[in-house]
């Protein structure tokens, strides 16, 4: 009988394959217990760094964000009327957050920049690492400016929306188109204007400057009874202003070109009537 077939020989064999296996088993137990020391390892440094991270200075502002324009943490933007020191004026009502920028929250800036009259709305975006906000104005359209007298530089101005905004925001002005409008005040105080008043000037403007070929210098609305609308070749007399003052302005082609026949110094058109006269200077 050959060794492969003594019964011995096959306990024998059955008790390596045994151990064997019991090795296999032990291994990767011990290669398991390595696995998991090791995700659990590379766990806590995450945690760990993730906190380093986020306990750094530069996710927060710095405390003195507002204390000047040329900090790198602040940048004003879009702003042609208000003057970005008034923008910062209003945002230092404000305390400086001190959490996290990306856990800032930015209602109570805008709040404090749409107090300034010209700001329409705001945007305020957050920029992270480092730290920093960049504040988007967007302001109201001049359309219409107020002035005492021809002679006197305008001292307030109506936005679109009919929105009045006094002298202090009066420098940047003339880089926009408005229509002057010359009025006391008398008779129809232009603090009590609205919207629709603000419209039917820039209509009455844009309507003039349509038929006429010239730019309105300005409006003159001192005496609301008697308007005149100036430009370059003469003065426009319309009387009142009211709707059917732009069927009056229609006139406008057909006159002008005597006018500018002339020899004479014309002191204005008279559009009162249904009949349309030239008044010549005495």
């Amino acid at each position: 009988m050959s060794n492969e077939e003594h019964p011995r020989y096959h306990q024998n064999r059955r008790l390596q394959q045994a151990r064997m296996q019991r090795k296999i088993r032990q291994s990767q137990r011990r290669l398991n217990s390595l696995r998991a020391f090791w995700k659990f390892f590379l766990v806590v440094s995450l945690i760990a760094l993730g906190i380093v991270i986020l306990k750094m200075p530069q996710w927060r502002l710095h405390t003195n964000a507002f204390d000047s324009l040329n900090n790198p943490a602040l940048e004003i933007v879009n702003n042609k009327i208000v003057p970005s020191q008034k923008v910062l004026s209003a945002l230092r009502r404000n305390q400086v957050p001190l959490q996290p920028i990306f856990l800032v929250k930015t209602d109570n800036l805008k709040k404090s920049i749409k107090q300034l009259e010209p700001v329409r709305d705001v945007y305020i975006r957050r920029f992270w690492f480092p730290a920093r906000l960049q504040i988007i104005v967007i302001e109201r359209t001049p359309a219409i400016t107020i002035s005492p007298d021809i002679e006197v530089p305008p001292i307030a101005f109506f936005s679109i929306d009919g929105k009045l905004i006094g002298r202090e925001y009066m420098s940047k002005i003339d880089e926009f188109k408005t229509v002057r409008v010359i009025t006391y005040g008398s008779g129809d105080d232009y603090r009590n204007w609205d919207k629709q008043k603000v419209i039917n000037f820039k209509k009455l403007a844009a309507t003039v400057e349509m038929d006429s070929g010239e730019e309105v210098e300005y409006i003159d609305y001192r005496n609301p009874k008697d308007v005149y609308v100036k430009i370059p070749t003469v003065n426009i007399r319309l009387g009142s202003f009211n709707a059917g003052s732009f069927d009056k302005i229609h006139r406008i082609p057909s006159l002008l070109p005597q006018v500018k026949m002339l020899n004479k110094k014309v002191k204005y058109i008279d559009l009162r009537w249904d009949t349309n006269y030239i008044k010549l200077d005495e």
